[in-house]
């Protein structure tokens, strides 16, 4: 075997694949059998598994097994010892992996490993079958056998989990079935076993812009539960969750006085908030530093954390809690705030009939102004007020209510909020070397991206960055400089950055030189290659992007000519135009990119295609200078200025 029908060019193949959860052993199990097809495959031979140690869910990782299998049918016994890696480390929780290599792994070989994790024997588990992956899947095998016992929720409540459920995302012909069997204390408690089989499951789809493939790939998800309808189990859960959340948040006496120190009688409701929202981006976001233990806070004088009144003490918090202590405060400040809990959508989409609020990841708040309810995003450090991180907009949670709670979805944002700008005027001589200065502005979604670089980074390696995704937008050869980056903390403002370059924008031929449009797409390539398309395009955030671009010619050049004036639409969703002008001293060219949507269903994907395709080519088309007579002074950077957006949609 060599190839696989179905996975053109694919690596390896699963030729078997199984996976078993014995609630009786407290124990899952995996089996792989693998076929590698080519060099890229080999890479498979390198096994992690990942499980979380230390704690009241500690997991340990036991019989593992594996071995090569050469195409003569030679057999290579692993016989080596996983060595063991941390991935993440928090106050009492501990994410490791055991990772182990596969021996004298070559293209045709099979390989094959098992492995088993097991767990606290007070703890069972519901499993998650992923069934679709990278790799094609030629038979795979699940099997669940949960236990008969009464379970209780591992919470304060201790509910009774008596329902044993799951949300499957199959493919036509695949079925999960339930099978009623007697007891044997050999394999299971009780008279239940849950199975799965398929056969030929292709590779996850990886194409461009694409919803979270964790959201798309074929699965099976199982759960405990108290419930016996999604409804139940989000007004339930709901309910106690904003009970809980409500007693951490208050507020209470410390953050009451924090905020009278902040605002003013006079204020208006959205100018008390922006005070507070001022106030809670000022302190430290430890996911972007560091944790503290909890020695090094007894150290301090500070106490563990138990309400918001600690958060403001400590002038630091997790994500989570600065955007409890920023719903605390607006209610200490006399407004209606509610906490609400959101997927991250660079990470998966919320499904309301999962029964799980492992789906939800992150805190945002509400707060209502002037009796109109808006969104604020103060767990994302140098969030703009006002604004979601694009992570969190057109998503969807479980929010708090008057009394209550309710499933929600988040806003959307216009693509004025984020977008780049690009500014060049430079100087060519008569070599076609091209000196000068480039000017670039960031707001939002890309603004927000630096300024979280620049939190975790430090600032060699901020600007380093900044110069590779400058050259790597430019013609090639040129020598670029960082000459500052302004604004990284004013979050209200456009991150501005400022960089000189210096090198060949053209190629000669004879008496011409061609040089390309627009300089930084120079180097871009094809959005969208592929003829058809099943799933929907799926771009992080809407945007705007504006260039502008002067090129100042020496004396014995002029412009021959430039690219007509072009003007492409998408429905009502996106537009682009370019424009270049030429006078005796040179050529100034201006383009906008306006995408007003993230989502495009497959249906319409000739148009996207057809869209891009147009404008791409577009922004390739070259300027023609020639050897001519003197010419007129240069036009200088002020001239070339931007015009301000003026409608909301493109």
């Amino acid at each position: 075997m060599t190839s696989q029908a179905g996975a053109p060019g694919a690596p390896a193949v699963y030729l078997f694949r199984e996976e078993s959860t014995v609630d009786h052993l407290h124990m899952y199990s995996e089996y792989v059998r693998l076929k590698v097809l080519t060099e890229g495959g080999k890479e498979h031979a390198n096994v992690e598994i990942k499980y979380v140690a230390g704690g009241d869910m500690g997991y340990s990782v036991t019989d593992i097994a594996g071995r090569t299998i050469h195409p003569d049918g030679s057999v290579i016994p692993f016989t080596g010892k996983p060595y063991e890696r941390m991935v993440v480390k928090a106050q009492g929780f501990k994410q490791k992996s055991k990772v182990f290599t596969l021996p004298d792994v070559t293209v045709g070989s099979i390989i094959e490993y098992r492995y088993k994790i097991r767990w606290e024997d007070n703890m069972y588990q519901a499993p998650y079958w992923i069934i679709q992956n990278d790799l094609y899947l030629r038979r795979g095998h699940f099997s669940w056998f949960p236990t008969d016992r009464l379970l209780t929720t591992n919470d304060e409540r201790g509910q009774l989990a008596s329902t044993v459920a799951w949300t499957p995302i199959l493919p036509a012909g695949a079925e999960v079935k339930n099978t009623q069997l007697p007891g044997s204390n050999l394999t299971h408690d009780g008279s239940t076993q849950i199975d799965l089989v398929v056969h030929d499951i292709t590779p996850s789809l990886e194409d461009e812009y694409m919803p979270p493939i964790s959201s798309l790939g074929y699965r099976v998800m199982f759960y405990f539960s108290p419930y016996r309808t999604p409804e139940e189990f989000w007004k339930g859960e709901g309910k106690h969750w904003s009970h809980v959340r409500d007693k951490f948040i208050g507020p209470d006496k410390g953050v009451k006085a924090a905020v009278q120190g902040l605002i003013s009688p006079s204020d208006t409701q959205e100018q008390k908030l922006k005070k507070i929202y001022a106030a809670v981006e000022g302190l430290e976001n430890t996911d972007y530093t560091r944790e503290r233990s909890r020695t090094e806070e007894k150290a301090e004088g500070l106490s563990s954390v138990h309400t918001t009144d600690d958060i403001w003490d400590h002038r630091r918090g997790s994500s989570d809690q600065l955007a409890e202590l920023f719903v605390a405060m607006a209610r200490a400040a006399g407004l209606k705030a509610y906490l609400m809990l959101v997927t991250n959508r660079d990470r998966t989409l919320f499904l309301k009939n999962y029964l799980s609020l492992y789906q939800l990841d992150d805190d945002i708040a509400i707060v209502e102004i002037d009796g109109k309810e808006r969104a604020f995003d103060p767990g994302s450090r140098y969030c703009p007020f006002g604004h979601l991180a694009w992570k969190h907009t057109d998503s969807a949670g479980m929010r708090q209510t008057e009394g209550g709670s309710a499933l929600a979805g988040t806003p959307s944002e216009s693509y004025q909020a984020s977008g780049v700008i690009r500014v060049a005027n430079l100087k060519m001589d008569e070599t076609g070397v091209a000196t000068g200065k480039v000017d670039l502005k960031f707001t939002g979604a890309p603004a927000l991206k630096w300024r979280e670089k620049a939190l975790t980074d430090d600032n060699e390696t901020v600007e380093r960055e900044m110069k590779e995704q400058v050259e790597r937008m430019l013609p090639g050869g040129m020598d670029v400089k960082v000459l500052s980056i302004d604004k990284l903390e004013q979050y209200e403002e456009p991150l501005a950055v400022s960089l000189s370059i210096k090198g060949p924008i053209g190629s000669s031929t004879g008496k011409r030189l061609l040089v390309t449009g627009d300089l930084f797409e120079c180097n871009s390539k094809p959005t969208f290659t592929h003829e058809k398309r099943e799933m929907a395009v799926f771009f992080p955030y809407a945007y705007n992007a504006r260039d502008a671009i002067r090129i100042n010619l020496p004396p014995g050049f002029q412009v021959e000519s430039v690219p007509a004036d072009k003007e492409v639409k998408l429905a009502k969703s996106a537009a682009y135009d370019i424009k270049a002008t030429a006078d005796g001293s040179g050529v100034t060219i201006r383009r906008n990119l306006l995408v007003g949507e993230i989502m495009y269903m497959a249906n319409t994907y000739p148009d996207v295609k057809a869209f891009y395709s147009q404008f791409e080519a577009k922004d390739q088309e070259p300027v023609i200078l020639k050897v001519a007579g003197a010419t007129q002074a240069a036009t200088s950077v002020e001239d070339i200025t931007l015009p301000a957006t003026k409608s909301q949609k493109p």
